[in-house]
């Protein structure tokens, strides 16, 4: 097989045919190698590729599943991980080039989690400076496959990249306000932002620890769905993991939606949002009503309190985060980070404890809304994917920001999980799609409905930059 349609192949595929003898993890490493040298200069997706230790992760792989040892989906499946999830040896310096010497002792649960199904892991992937919404000046962006000009998302961005011109089966990203969402949608992939605390954040650079969550971003809802397997479940190391057991995600994957009822605000889904958007969420629920879901009208409550209260959070929670580093090493930081820094310190005793109530409020708006649903849909944005000129017009406003993440914070406020799937590509040929929100640990529900969806709409999933 050609390495573009390796490239391109499913997570899970490739794990059945090295299960079977039919694909050797060396050989696919190899040639996943290879594929990253020859595009990732051209989309700059990898901070660092983790070429030694990858070769030695696919060689035990081999020797394991020669022996009839298979650990799972993942066994000699080569994955990414963002570049702020620790790494033992090798540098995680969370989008920040002043930080080139971060080298961490040990490795982050959910890589040790890999490591342990048997994946292999290729490399670090690009990111936002600290996971904000710009990039370091000393560290180049990563390029939309599907459009040089677009928007990629912040800020697991070379997740997204990565993952959707195949220079990896799948990749983790962390989501604090879309961070998982916007590159799934910018680069047509599927991201899985799971329920707080269902995946352990020991060793992961915090952005604001009550907003941060960490999770796949793949081509295929199985894939996303091996991968959740995985990396989730309790941790001891981060006492905020859950301890809710972890499904065979995989297993239920097939049992469809029929009598599932999935809400749908006609008003929040359209106002403000244009047309290749709304079709996309359209074609989701007409494919998931011919499935048998039934579609329930639902009314969401306000949102525009809940999205100040997580700017609130997040600023006094990304202070606290990087208090100790600014202060050991300021001349690590930009200019724009100190600067968001310093502003985040306006943030009142007083504005932390109304957002801390609104959060409460909100979530148990969000708690009532699913008595009568057990999904509902949203959009990620109000346009398609937008051109890196919309994207920074965006950021010059005042008000650019909370309307960048104002059909996505609050689920990092509430914690609730989340599924975004592609929706295609408008008449620009830029990627458009929606999302599925769903109750705390129902991931499983989440992937069902992802998959009955992505059974009758084939998305195109061979951008342009990567062939």
């Amino acid at each position: 097989m050609k390495h573009e349609e390796l490239g391109f192949s499913g997570l899970v595929e490739v794990g059945e045919s090295m299960a079977s003898g039919a694909l050797s993890p060396v050989e696919l490493t190899e040639a996943m190698l290879e594929r990253i040298e020859q595009l990732d200069p051209k989309i700059k997706s990898y901070a660092r590729v983790m070429t030694d230790q990858a070769r030695e992760d696919a060689k035990r792989a081999e020797t394991e599943l020669k022996a009839g040892k298979r650990r799972g989906p993942l066994h000699g499946v080569p994955v990414a991980v963002k570049d702020l999830c620790d790494t033992k040896g090798v540098v995680t310096a969370f989008g920040v080039a002043g930080f080139q010497d971060r080298i961490p002792e040990r490795d982050s649960t959910v890589v040790s989690k890999l490591r342990d199904a048997g994946a292999v892991i290729l490399g670090k992937l690009e990111m936002t400076e600290a996971a904000l919404i710009t990039y370091d000046p000393g560290i180049e962006a990563p390029i939309d496959p599907w459009k040089e000009d677009t928007w990629c998302g912040c800020s697991s961005s070379g997740s997204g990249v990565a993952t959707a011109a195949g220079l990896c089966f799948g990749s983790l990203g962390s989501d604090t306000g879309g961070s998982i969402r916007f590159p799934a949608y910018c680069n047509g992939v599927v991201g899985l932002k799971p329920t707080w605390g269902r995946v352990s954040r020991y060793g992961v650079v915090p952005l604001a620890d009550t907003l941060d969550h960490v999770g796949p971003l793949t081509r295929k809802v199985e894939d996303a769905a091996a991968m959740l397997g995985a990396i989730a479940g309790r941790d001891e190391n981060d006492p905020t993991s859950l301890s809710d057991t972890v499904p065979d995600y995989l297993s239920t994957l097939d049992l469809g939606v029929k009598g599932i009822r999935i809400g749908y605000d006609e008003q929040y889904c359209n106002n403000g949002v244009e047309p290749s958007v709304q079709a996309a969420t359209r074609r989701l629920l007409d494919i998931l009503k011919e499935r048998g879901a039934e579609i329930v009208p639902v009314t969401m409550p306000d949102t525009e309190e809940a999205i100040q209260a997580w700017g609130a959070i997040l600023n006094a929670e990304a202070l606290l985060a990087h208090t100790d580093m600014y202060a050991a090493r300021p001349s690590s930081y930009s200019e724009v980070l100190k600067e968001f820094l310093e502003t985040a310190k306006t943030v009142t005793t007083l504005d932390l404890a109304k957002a801390t109530i609104t959060r409460r409020k909100f979530s148990g708006q969000i708690a009532a809304l699913f008595q009568s649903v057990d999904l509902f849909v949203a959009p990620v944005m109000a346009t398609a994917a937008p051109s890196l000129k919309d994207f920074n017009k965006l950021c010059e406003q005042p008000t650019g920001l909370t309307d960048l993440v104002s059909f996505c914070s609050m689920q990092d406020l509430t914690g609730s999980p989340t599924l975004t799937l592609p929706g295609g590509l408008d008449a620009n040929g830029r990627p458009v799609g929606c999302q599925l929100v769903g109750r705390h640990v129902e991931e499983g529900l989440l992937l069902r409905a992802g998959k009955a969806y992505q059974d009758d709409f084939t998305w195109p999933n061979r951008p342009p930059l990567a062939m």
